[in-house]
Formats: C-alpha cells, structure tokens, sequence
C-alpha cells in the first residue's frame, strides 16, 4: 500500500497562514518563469545590435513574439490544471493508488503535447507572424526566436504538468528551487550567446529553451526519487484512458479558455504592430513589467483551485468556502501592493529594458501606469476561475471568460478603437494606446460578476449534494 509522506494536508488548521505560505513559493516561482523572457528582452534590448535601431528591432522581435507562443502552449498547458485538479481530488479523498495512475498519465500526455506544440510551431509559425501584421523588419528575426523558443516545448510541458503535481499535494518549495537553478543558468546562456556569439534574437531563444530542459530534467529526477503516490515510475509509465479522459473533462476547458485569452491577446498585439516598431518595442517593455503583477495574481489563481479542490475531495464545505475568500482577499491585497510599487519605481524599470531610446520609455508608460493600478480585477477574475475548476467546474469559467473578456475584447477592438481618429501626433497616438489597453480592465470587471454569481450557485449545489 502507498503511504502518504510529507504531504501538506490543506483540509485542516489555521487557514490564512496556510494560503500565504503555499502562495509565496507559487509567485516566487511564476517571477522566475518571467525572468526568463525578461532577460531575453533586458539583452536583445541593451545588446541585441550595434546601434538603438537595431536593438529596437530585436527588441520589437521577442515581443512579436509573446502572443503567439502563448496560443500555442495553452491549449496543452491547461491540460496539466486538470491533472493537478485530478491529482487534489484524489489526495483530499485519501485514494492513493487513483493518484498514481494519475501522474503517470500526466507524463505521456506532456511529451507527447510537447512534440505537437513544437512540430506545429515550426509548421506555422512564420504565416502566422504575418497574419498578425508583424513588421517586415522585425519579422526575420521573430522567426529565428520562435524557432528556437520551441525546442524546449517538450520540456517546458513535462516541467509544468510535474509541478501542477507537485502543487497539487500542498508542495510549492521544490518547483521554485529547480526554477531558480534553470533561471540562472537561463542569464548566463543568455549573455553567451547575444555577446559572445552575438545571434541576437535567436540566441535568448535557444538560451530560454535550454534553461527550459534543465528545469524539467531536476523536477522529473526528483519525483523518480521521492516518497508517496506522486513518485514517477518508469516501469508504470502507461496511458490510463480513464484518468486521461477526467484530465481532458476537467483540463481541457481550460485550455481552451487559456487559448481564447490568447487569441483575444494576438489581436490586441496586432493591433500594436499598426503603430509601428517603436510602439511594438513600448508594448514590449512595459507588458514584462506588468505580466510580474499577473503572474503574482495566477498564483492565488493556483492556491484556490488548490484549496478548493482538496477540500471538495474531503467534503469540507465550509473550509472550501473560506479558502475561495480567503484568496480573494490576499489576491486584492498583491496586486495592488505589487503594482503600485511598479508604479513608484516606473522610470528605473522600464529603463532597464530600453535605457538609450527615452521615446520607448514614454509610450511604454502609458500602458504601464494603467495596468499598476487596474491588474488587481484580473486578480479577482483568476480566483474566481480558480474556485470553480476546483470543484470540478471547468466549462463553466471557461464559457462565461469567452463571452466577457475575448468576444467583448474583441468587439471592442473593431469597433471602439477601429473608430477612432488615426492622426501622427504624439497626443494623439497616446490616445489610441489608452483607448485599446482600458479594454482590459472593463472585461475583467464583467467577467468577474459573472464568474462569482456562478460560484455562490455551485457552492450551494455541491453542499446541497452532498448533505453537508
């Protein structure tokens, strides 16, 4: 029989305490994983060609570049949610060897959606840059980044299916370290290949997707190594059809909705692009400062999906229910925190990225102070997913984010901002900037209302159901 050791039991005791310190290692994880494209974008940006103009266009490059590469990871990488929603079920139910079948699962589904991410991203990847209205100086180069951002697909989805694992029996600490390890190594690639061997672009490319294999390779050794029904065994690696059918009811709404968002983000980058490569570079610098906050904000997305779905496992209603307020009330909390100090040190930072072209520094601003001070309603949103994924919900959040963030997202793009005067003044530019980045938070409003008026009738069904 499997035994349960060091596992992190979220069904009991003192319950704040408990999501601040499970939610510490998730965002000092997820500032890691941006660290790797911020130090892509800090080198291109400072190193990436002989002169600021080409620096720009290197820049701008990396940038074009984030839409894409998110659309094409979401759909799978939604996957591991529902193996770490799985996996929760389990661990709160105490069924250890349904928990095993579950992770084995899991591996075969990461590399084999690995493998499809990287051979559909060499396929498209260069229409598809096109199709977005990438610059045709900036285009060249996009490509040689792409490409060699996708040879470390198979790796980036096996290391993030195995920490949804990991998260998943209360165990945040380990993912971060095997991160912070492939994070440096990811700097110091980065520096050897832009200045030593000077390949620009593509060289933070194939330095991200080397760290990327290094942070797998730790995290998979580690759970051939540890204790408890999480351990990877080579001999048990199989398909399980009925563990690999729960992962796709439960992951694949949400992989589906990441991909929407994405599809919904790809049109707003296409709409940047019609500014030209110095508004492309702004967006560029200012969105990594911005996804810091974001990602601090998933975390709790994580924690409460987590929470949530442990207890629902253990039939703890009334526990599962101060989770999902408990997240929303630290999420508050970090996001503001987090983004009013961006604000605070706003021209220092972005002046990392761009410190010889002050012109990408000003249209940089204009999204950075709105996202400081608004990125705590995508917060709110996140957690509110959260709770409903944990209970199983996954089509649910999945419909209500289609209708209100990316179809309004959208019908604010062709209508809204396509109405608008497009005039070569500077005024006028910064305008249009605002009128297309405010889109964000009115969606986030909307879909937060809905998404929380779902939950308050699904946590009364579920307590209703099962008599508590």
């Amino acid at each position: 029989m499997i035994k349960f050791k060091r596992q992190k039991d979220l069904t009991q005791g003192p319950l704040l305490p408990q999501i601040i310190m499970f939610s510490l290692p998730l965002i000092a994880t997820s500032i890691l994983q941006l660290l790797f494209n911020t130090a892509d974008t800090i080198v291109v940006g400072r190193w990436g060609g002989d002169t600021p103009e080409e620096c720009e266009v290197a820049l701008a490059a990396v940038g074009s570049c984030g839409s894409l590469i998110t659309l094409f990871v979401n759909l799978f990488l939604g996957l591991s949610v529902g193996a770490g929603i799985v996996v929760a079920h389990d661990i709160g139910a105490k069924r250890e060897n349904e928990v095993q079948k579950t992770v084995h699962t899991s591996v075969i589904t990461a590399l084999a959606a690995g493998a499809l991410v990287t051979v559909l991203g060499f396929l498209t990847t260069n229409w598809a840059l096109r199709l977005m209205g990438t610059d045709e100086s900036v285009l060249p180069e996009a490509t040689k980044y792409i490409y060699a951002y996708f040879c470390g697909m198979p790796a980036n989805m096996l290391y993030n299916y195995c920490a949804s694992i990991l998260r998943s029996k209360g165990d945040t600490v380990r993912p971060l370290i095997f991160l912070s390890i492939a994070g440096v190594a990811n700097v110091i690639m980065n520096l050897v290949a832009v200045l030593v061997f000077d390949w620009g672009a593509m060289g933070v490319g194939a330095a991200t997707a080397v760290s990327q294999w290094v942070s797998c390779i730790l995290i998979v050794v580690y759970m051939m190594h540890m204790e408890g029904p999480c351990r990877i065994e080579l001999s048990k690696l199989r398909l399980d059809l009925a563990k690999f059918k729960r992962i796709l009811f439960v992951g694949l709404p949400a992989g589906l909705q990441s991909m929407l968002f994405s599809i919904s983000n790809i049109l707003i980058q296409s709409s940047v692009n019609s500014f030209g490569p110095t508004i492309v570079a702004a967006n560029t610098t200012a969105s990594n400062l911005n996804n810091y906050i974001y990602a601090s904000q998933n975390s709790l997305y994580h924690t409460a999906l987590t929470f949530v779905a442990q207890n629902a496992g253990a039939k703890n209603y009334n526990r599962m229910k101060q989770s999902a307020l408990g997240c929303v009330l630290v999420v508050i909390v970090v996001g503001l925190g987090i983004g009013t100090l961006m604000h605070l040190f706003s021209d220092a930072l972005l002046g990392i990225f761009s410190p010889d072209n002050p012109e990408v520094i000003m249209y940089a601003q204009v999204r950075h102070v709105l996202f400081c001070f608004t990125y705590f309603l995508c917060g709110i949103m996140e957690v509110g997913t959260g709770m409903l994924r944990g209970l199983g919900k996954s089509f649910v959040p999945m419909i209500i984010s289609l209708i209100g963030s990316c179809v309004l997202r959208i019908v604010w793009i062709y209508t809204v901002f396509a109405w608008l005067p497009v005039e070569s003044t500077v005024e006028n530019t910064m305008f249009r900037m605002n009128m297309l980045y405010v889109s964000y938070p009115i969606t986030w409003i909307i879909t937060s209302v809905a998404l929380y008026i779902m939950a308050f009738f699904e946590f009364r069904k579920f307590k209703r159901e099962h008599n508590l």
